[in-house]
């Protein structure tokens, strides 16, 4: 063969495709797996509940902490780069948190497991997104979905089956296999595009919006539970607001930022992402609240109350095979209202006197909740960034994220201090409180069908003279050669 290296010959968009999914899928179990084994945790490691508590505040505050240096690294050292890393030390840092001998290894390798999903999602977006022009990007539907929506109600039960008849150890083992076959696959499969940030690092910008953010998550997760007066949350909530307002001021300013703030002026990425953050709110806060009104209102069990919201994740299902058919037909704006208007009126219907007491009711409209938020949710996602270009993509999913992330703790944190702390105690057996966050929720989703009215009506058109199954630019090349290099 006179030396010639014959290697499989991995399509670019198909492997971003399948790395994308099985990171994202890891990092979306991972946000709700561990909560049914809490107390198994804390036996085995003889520690109060409150100790083990822990596990899940490393996980949260160091993905927030992750969030604001995404897009910068993935512009800086490229894209392939960070994400590859990332997951890297996700798997690994799975692997101790599977082996912890005690609970200060597991908190520790639970951060970095946060820290490193902080990175996943912005920086395996901006791939996504880069490999797909923006009137192909319906298609990417079925792929989004999965690890948002599905893998995050799949934690729960899967949590506490691997819990019950394994042991908690495995909760964490299952993503050594599956990230270690990611990181090869990505390794030959995926391209490389380094942006070259123009500047120096905004030093002053990172040591601003980062403990702002993990500060406001800390807070935002315990205050309603602890006390917003306690210590620890007021001075976090106090401290991070004020870091969080002089980061907004030094962005604005600094010639070159850390976080691209001016990408919020462009009317329709502005719109889809403060669109991003009022839903997530909702829909977070609704999932928080409504297990804890179903047993308020049918003494149902946690984990009937659980099972309760799954078939939300059904309906998200079908969404995405819907909307890569409707988008193009109706455009984001005539899409996307009526969802909302619809998910409103459905989450209100929750809050009604008789319904909750009816299993089957609580699983229809839950059903339905996935079906038509989903359909608004993934079009906000996949027609947001219609307007961004190649350059600012990975600025601009970091700070989608960011407003998603912040979007879903404030829903959450709301509903919390409307039922006066999040818990079910004596006093739940009137379920009231519990039906009023309920509405909240549905004002929230009502507030983002007014919001949704600033989308665009077309939806993204191919360009003239498109062949879509010819490759892009540098596909039928090695995953090595010609990588798209600027700045």
């Amino acid at each position: 063969m006179n030396g010639l290296l014959i290697r499989p010959r991995i399509r670019p968009r198909v492997a971003v495709v399948l790395v994308y999914t099985a990171a994202m899928c890891m990092n979306g179990l991972d946000s709700t797996i561990v909560n049914p084994a809490l107390y198994t945790i804390a036996g085995d490691f003889g520690r109060p509940l409150s100790a083990a508590n822990t596990v899940e505040t490393a996980f949260l505050v160091a993905l927030a902490v992750g969030l604001p240096v995404a897009g910068w690294l993935g512009d800086r050292f490229g894209t392939k780069r960070v994400f590859l890393g990332a997951l890297t030390a996700f798997t690994i840092a799975s692997a101790v948190c599977g082996l912890a001998p005690d609970l200060n290894t597991l908190v520790v390798a639970r951060a970095v497991q946060g820290l490193a999903g902080g990175l996943l999602t912005p920086v395996g977006m901006t791939l996504l997104f880069r490999a797909f022009p923006p009137h192909e990007r319906m298609k990417l539907a079925k792929v989004l979905i999965v690890p948002t929506a599905l893998m995050p109600a799949l934690g729960p039960p899967l949590g506490g089956l691997l819990t019950e008849h394994l042991s908690w150890h495995w909760l964490f083992f299952v993503n050594v296999p599956i990230g270690t076959a990611a990181v090869l696959l990505g390794v030959f499969g995926l391209r490389e595009h380094v942006e070259g940030p123009e500047g120096k690092f905004d030093t002053v910008g990172f040591w601003l919006a980062t403990p702002a953010l993990g500060l406001l998550t800390y807070a935002l997760g315990f205050g309603p539970s602890q006390g917003w007066t306690r210590p620890a949350v007021a001075v976090s909530a106090a401290l991070g607001s004020v870091l969080l307002v002089a980061a907004v001021l030094h962005q604005v300013r600094a010639k070159t930022p850390l976080l691209k703030l001016r990408l919020l002026a462009d009317r329709v990425y502005g719109s889809a992402s403060a669109l991003a953050g009022v839903t997530a709110a909702g829909l977070m806060g609704v999932l928080f609240v409504f297990p804890l009104l179903y047993q308020a209102s049918l003494g149902a069990s946690a984990l009937d109350a659980g099972l309760s919201v799954f078939p939300e994740a059904v309906g998200l299902m079908l969404a995405s095979q819907v909307v890569d058919r409707l988008l193009p037909r109706l455009g984001p704006r005539l899409l996307t209202v009526p969802a909302l208007l619809v998910a409103a009126a459905v989450f209100a219907t929750l809050a009604v006197p008789g319904v909750a007491e009816n299993a089957w009711s609580v699983r229809g409209l839950m059903f339905l909740i996935g079906l038509v938020l989903g359909t608004a949710v993934l079009t906000v996602q996949i027609s947001g960034f219609e307007s961004i270009g190649p350059a600012d993509m990975g600025q601009a999913m970091g700070l989608f994220q960011i407003v998603r992330t912040l979007g879903g703790a404030l829903g959450i944190a709301a509903c919390a201090a409307v039922i006066g702390g999040g818990h079910v105690t004596e006093a739940a057996a009137d379920p009231g409180p519990y039906r009023t966050a309920v509405w909240v929720t549905a004002g929230l989703v009502a507030l983002g069908a007014v919001m949704a009215l600033r989308l665009p009506r077309e939806a993204p058109q191919p360009p003239p003279f498109d062949d879509e199954d010819a490759p892009p630019p540098g596909e039928g090349l090695a995953a090595d050669e010609a990588p798209a290099v600027k700045g």
